[in-house]
């Protein structure tokens, strides 16, 4: 059951960071303009993207989970103060406490390992 359990929550997990890749590839514009906003270069956004495909399928499919979960719980803690907006949207304080608590889903996930169900190690 526990594998099962596994297989379940990194498909749940990796449909975040692919649907994240989608987006970010099929319409650029607004997140270049929020990294535009914070001194970032535009096109930060296609590497991102990028990453977030490969770490997605690879949360998925099995290589290297522990990596790629630890380098996602990074990736997740980072991007949380992306949404540091108090005055100009409250919501946004839900959005950086949810990217936190994946960020402690995929550290779990880091220290478990993928399970016995895997694609390929």
């Amino acid at each position: 059951m526990g594998d099962a359990l596994n297989l379940a929550g990194r498909g749940l997990i990796a449909l975040l960071f692919l649907g994240g890749a989608v987006q970010k590839l099929g319409d650029p514009a607004p997140v270049q303009a929020m990294l535009a906003g914070v001194g970032l270069p535009p096109a930060l956004v296609w590497p991102v993207a990028a990453f977030n495909l490969v770490a997605g399928l690879a949360l998925l499919l099995g290589p290297r989970v522990a990596l790629w979960a630890g380098a996602l719980a990074g990736y997740c803690l980072m991007t949380s103060f992306f949404h540091w907006q108090l005055r100009a949207d409250p919501w946004q304080l839900t959005i950086m406490v949810k990217n936190w608590a994946i960020a402690g889903g995929l550290l779990i996930l880091a220290a478990q390992g993928p399970g016995r169900w895997v694609i390929w190690r």
